[in-house]
Parts: C-alpha cells; structure tokens; sequence
C-alpha cells in the first residue's frame, strides 16, 4: 500500500468515517456459538468493531490494520470497555506481505472487506489445527450496493471459495444482504477449517 493509501484510511478515521459502525460482521456475531475458542487474528481491522467483539466473548485477539488513526480509536474503545487486545500496525499490501502478520499459530482468523487474495494462504498457514477462517469479501454486481467502486476491489463469483481450497468449507454464501444500518451489500462470505472442526472431535478432543 503506498503511503498516499495510508493517508487515505488515515484521513477518513480523522473525519469520523465509520464511527457508527459499531456492531459487529454479522456473518461473526451470527456463528459466535460455532467458533472455536482461543487466541483470534482480526486482518485489516479498521477501528477494531470485529476484534471489540471478539475480545467481548473471550477471545484473546490480534488486531492489525495499516492505519495507526484506526488503530489509535480501537485501542480507545478497548481500553473504555476495559478489553486487552494486541493492536498492530502492519503494511500488508507490501511484499512479501506474509511476513507482516504475527508468527504465531490462531484458533480465528477474520478478514472482512479486506481485499488481499495472495494473503490466503499465508493466513490458512497460521490457523491452528481445527482452527477456522472467517473471510467476507465485496463481491461482483450490477446491483446498487454499498462499497467499494473499483471493480479490482470486488471478487469474482467463486473467486474467495477457489482461494480456501486448502480448508474444509463449512459455509459459503454469495447474494446481497442488509448491513446493520440497512444498506445493500453484495457478499462473498465463507467459513472455513484447517483439519477437523469440532462437531466431528469427540468431547476431550474438542476441549
């Protein structure tokens, strides 16, 4: 990412863009009970709305983004909510790209409306057995949605399931949806496992 783009995000979280989404991805908030538990990665976190929510529900979270305004708000939020969470500021853009994110090994990793397709597999790398990968993505349309209007920031049909060939899907869903605030997006959404999830481990496996 150029150090214009950098501006960029810095810029808007400076203006106030995108304080009043606070919720979380639905597709995280709506599947928590199916989540394993442990350490989670939130990539390109923005001010933090998915790694708030994840630390809420007991996650031990790694939160990395390229904009140190955006990080510098999550970091606010946290410290008000009295959450503990790792804020990184990373170029993951840059190559090669994989050596920013932290070595260590995760039971979540999220990347939600972050486009950054060679990253996959780098980030199937760092899943933990059983681990899972939650990924929505901007998806190609001729719909009026929210988002981005570069096309190169859209995906293609297919294009993220093809990308998580390494994990066993455990969910994929491509159409338009309502965000929180009742707009339109169009959506590529997946959930992934590297290895055996839980509902096939018996009960000490699972622990």
């Amino acid at each position: 990412m150029s150090k214009a783009d950098r501006r960029k995000w810095d810029e808007r979280y400076l203006a106030g863009s995108y304080a009043a989404r606070r919720q979380p991805t639905r597709l995280i908030a709506d599947r928590l009970d199916d989540l394993p538990r442990g350490r989670a990665l939130d990539v390109g976190c923005g001010a933090g709305r998915n790694a708030l929510f994840l630390a809420e529900a007991g996650y031990e979270v790694d939160a990395l983004d390229v904009s140190p305004v955006g990080l510098e708000r999550g970091a606010g939020t946290a410290a008000e909510r009295g959450l503990d969470i790792r804020w990184i500021e990373a170029d993951l853009d840059l190559t090669p790209s994989a050596a920013a994110l932290p070595n260590r090994d995760y039971a979540l990793i999220v990347m939600v409306r972050y486009v950054n397709m060679p990253l996959i597999p780098a980030l199937i790398a760092r899943l933990g057995d059983g681990g899972y990968l939650v990924c929505e993505q901007h998806l190609k349309t001729t719909r009026d949605v929210v988002g981005p209007k570069t096309p190169a920031f859209r995906l293609r049909p297919n294009e993220l399931l093809a990308a998580a060939e390494d994990l066993r899907v455990l969910f994929y869903r491509e159409g338009v949806v309502r965000d929180p605030d009742g707009r339109p997006a169009a959506l590529a959404q997946l959930i992934g496992c590297r290895g055996a999830p839980r509902f096939e481990r018996s009960d000490d496996e699972a622990a």
